[in-house]
C-alpha cells in the first residue's frame, strides 16, 4: 500500500513538473516576442498568448484537484543537507537560479506560509472588511462598478471622438479676461485709469523736456534768453525778458 502511494506521488510530481515546464516555455516565448518582435506584434497575437497561458494554468489546477492526485498538502519537505558551497547539480537542475542550498535561502524556497509582515497585513485587511456592513459594502461595489463602466466606455470610444471632444473643450474655454483687455485698451488709447501726478523730486532748471504741461487756460511763463553768469535772474533788464503766451491745450516750445 505504501509503495503504491509512493508511485502515485512520483507520477503526480512528474506530471506536475511537465505541466509547469510547458508554462515556463510559453512564458519564455511570450517574453521573447515582447522584447524582440514588439514592432510586428499585434493585439490578437497578445491575446492568443494570454489565452495559452490561462489554459495551461487551468490544466494544472485541474490536475491538482483530481481525485487520483495525492494531496501535496500532506507531504513534508525536510532539507537533509545545507551547505554554503556551490552545488553544480542543483545549479543545473534549477537552470543556475539556485546555485547554493544554504541556511539563508532555505526559508524562502521551502516556505509554506507568507512572510510575517504579509500575514499581519492580511489580518488587518480581514478586520477592516469585517467592520464594513453589507449595505456599505454593496454601495462601494456599485460605485466601483460604475467607475469601471465609465472607464471602459471611454476606452472603447474611438480616438477621433476623444480628440474632437478635447478640441471642443479647448475652443469653448476662454483664454483671456474681457475686463482686463478693455482696461488695457482704454489705458493705452485714452489714458483711462492712469495717474496724473508727476513723480516726486526737483526739476533741474534749463533742461528741455521737463517744463510743465499747459493743459488749462492761457497762462504766462517767463523765459530767460541769454544773460551772463554774473547777472541774477531778478535783476535782469526787461528788454531781454520775453513773455510767451501759450494757447489753451498747447505745449511750451521748449517742451517739444
Amino acid at each position: 500500500m505504501q509503495q503504491r502511494e509512493e508511485k502515485q506521488l512520483e507520477a503526480a510530481v512528474e506530471s506536475l513538473i511537465s505541466r509547469v515546464a510547458h508554462v515556463k516555455n510559453a512564458l519564455h516565448s511570450f517574453i521573447y516576442k515582447l522584447e524582440n518582435e514588439y514592432e510586428r506584434l499585434t493585439w490578437p497575437s497578445v491575446l492568443d498568448n494570454f489565452a495559452l497561458l490561462s489554459g495551461q494554468l487551468n490544466t494544472i489546477n485541474k490536475l491538482l484537484k483530481n481525485e487520483k492526485t495525492p494531496s501535496f498538502r500532506n507531504q513534508v519537505i525536510i532539507p537533509l543537507l545545507l551547505s554554503p558551497d556551490r552545488d553544480e547539480d542543483l545549479a543545473k537542475l534549477t537552470e543556475q537560479r539556485v546555485p547554493v542550498f544554504s541556511h539563508e535561502i532555505v526559508p524562502d524556497y521551502l516556505r509554506t506560509k507568507p512572510d510575517p509582515e504579509v500575514e499581519e497585513q492580511e489580518k488587518q485587511l480581514s478586520v477592516e472588511a469585517a467592520r464594513i456592513g453589507p449595505e456599505v459594502a454593496q454601495k462601494q461595489i456599485q460605485t466601483l462598478n460604475k467607475l469601471c463602466s465609465n472607464l471602459l466606455e471611454k476606452l472603447n470610444n474611438p480616438r477621433d471622438d476623444r480628440d474632437s471632444e478635447s478640441a471642443a473643450m479647448r475652443q469653448n474655454k476662454p483664454s483671456f479676461n474681457p475686463a482686463d483687455t478693455n482696461a488695457l485698451v482704454g489705458a493705452v488709447a485714452f489714458g483711462k485709469g492712469l495717474s496724473k501726478c508727476r513723480p516726486p523730486g526737483p526739476v533741474a532748471p534749463g533742461h528741455p523736456g521737463q517744463g510743465p504741461m499747459m493743459s488749462g487756460g492761457p497762462t504766462l511763463q517767463q523765459v530767460t534768453i541769454g544773460g551772463g553768469s554774473s547777472q541774477q535772474a531778478g535783476k535782469m533788464p526787461s528788454s531781454i525778458k520775453t513773455n510767451i503766451k501759450s494757447a489753451p491745450g498747447s505745449m511750451h516750445p521748449y517742451n517739444r
